[in-house]
């Protein structure tokens, strides 16, 4: 019984990975990054992509402060620090769709274009929560699959 259940945890693993893949949410860093993952670190890829997410919430906080202020905006260098920090921290875990929005993102903030940086910023923060939400749910999926072995990995935020 056990066995059929390890077997449907890893098929739905396999199946929310492919099916990430395949939207091009992710590339193949995540799969690097996977592989990095081993029995001395068993939760190495949740530990980086949790740091990843509590970065990635104070870029976006910092990104809409910046947008969102009151008086005319004039910044766009301070956006496009952010965004490289975004890109770059992005595509370190293979968040290949919220990398390319990033890159959108600071093509507007180059043109000084506040209407394009506030659809982009729109756009960034519902793909991000997109992978967040994605992501967790093969975080949960992998951690039924330890404790189901035996192997136990602390839970995130």
């Amino acid at each position: 019984m056990l066995g059929l259940s390890m077997d449907r945890l890893r098929d739905d693993m396999n199946r929310l990975l492919a099916l990430l893949f395949h939207q091009g949410v992710l590339d193949e860093q995540f799969l690097q990054l996977q592989q990095l993952q081993d029995e001395s670190s068993p939760n190495f890829v949740s530990e980086v992509v949790n740091i990843y997410f509590h970065e990635s919430e104070k870029l976006l906080r910092n990104l809409r402060g910046l947008l969102l202020q009151e008086r005319e905006f004039s910044d766009y260098t301070k956006v496009g620090i952010h965004l490289n920090q975004f890109m770059g921290s992005s595509s370190s875990i293979g968040a290949k769709r919220v990398r390319n929005i990033c890159v959108a993102f600071r093509a507007a903030s180059e043109q000084n274009n506040r209407t394009a940086c506030l659809r982009a910023l729109e756009l960034l923060e519902h793909e991000y929560c997109y992978l967040k939400n994605k992501l967790h749910e093969l975080f949960q999926i992998e951690q039924q699959r330890a404790l189901a072995t035996g192997v136990r990995y602390p839970m995130h935020n």
